[in-house]
C-alpha cells in the first residue's frame, strides 16, 4: 500500500484524479484507478529495491495484463461505464525513483 500511495501522489501532481486505491473484485486487484483528462486510468505499481530482479516495468506479464483487463471490465460493469475511454499505466518504482510508462498495453 505505500507503494501505490506514493504512485498515487506522483500521478496527482502529474494532474492525474485519483479515484481508487487496491480496487479488488472476484477476479483480482487492480492498485490504481485514476482519471487522465478523459481517460479512466487503470495503473498497475510495480517495485524494485535494485535491477537484481530485473525492470520493474518489465514484470507485467502477459498473464497479468490479462488479469488486469479482466478486473477492469468488472470494474466498467461494476460502475455502469460503459464506454468510457480506457488506457492501462504501469507504474515502476525503484530505489525512490517512479517511471511512469503510459498506454503500457492494450486489452484484447
Amino acid at each position: 500500500m505505500l507503494y501505490e500511495r506514493a504512485v498515487g501522489y506522483y500521478l496527482e501532481q502529474q494532474g492525474y484524479q485519483i479515484l481508487e486505491y487496491n480496487y479488488r473484485c472476484k477476479i483480482g486487484e487492480i492498485d490504481l484507478i485514476a482519471r487522465d483528462g478523459e481517460y479512466l486510468v487503470f495503473v498497475e505499481v510495480k517495485y524494485r529495491r535494485d535491477q537484481g530482479k530485473g525492470d520493474p516495468l518489465e514484470a507485467v506479464d502477459r498473464k497479468k495484463q490479462r488479469k488486469i483487463c479482466r478486473c477492469a471490465g468488472y470494474y466498467l460493469l461494476e460502475h455502469h461505464l460503459g464506454k468510457v475511454p480506457c488506457r492501462f499505466d504501469v507504474a515502476g518504482i525503484e530505489a525512490h525513483r517512479i517511471v511512469l510508462l503510459k498506454d503500457a498495453f492494450l486489452c484484447d
